[in-house]
């Protein structure tokens, strides 16, 4: 007998995430720039796949963010510029971008576009 899912939002982001790793993957020259997106905030992380090791996070609860009144979308914008920043700083310029599982507009689309303004090329 089949199972009965409980989320089916859930399990279809699950499924297009799963469907996107197969083919994303990231490596110290290039890595992966995944995007979690929560009701209130958005969290993005630098992941080399190789080593299995966070090599930058940044998301919108940091002070600098967090203390301002914006917007969602806007808030999406500076945690893109800052993550571009601290990949500057640490000498990386190349990402693969993991929108894991999320679709390409709003908070994702403004922040993947922020990103490509601070520098980072994907």
């Amino acid at each position: 007998m089949k199972e009965k899912i409980k989320d089916k939002k859930k399990y279809r982001r699950l499924r297009i995430k799963n469907r996107v790793r197969k083919i994303v993957v990231g490596s110290s020259e290039r890595p992966r720039l995944t995007v979690y997106r929560s009701n209130k905030e958005i969290y993005v992380q630098l992941i080399d796949d190789a080593e299995g090791k966070t090599l930058l996070a940044a998301n919108s609860t940091e002070k600098s963010i967090a203390e301002q009144k914006i917007t969602k979308i806007e808030q999406a914008k500076l945690v893109g510029k800052l993550i571009a920043e601290k990949a500057k700083d640490a000498g990386i310029e190349n990402v693969v971008f993991d929108r894991n599982g999320y679709l390409y507009h709003g908070r994702i689309k403004s922040l993947a576009e922020a990103a490509r303004e601070g520098g980072l090329k994907f």
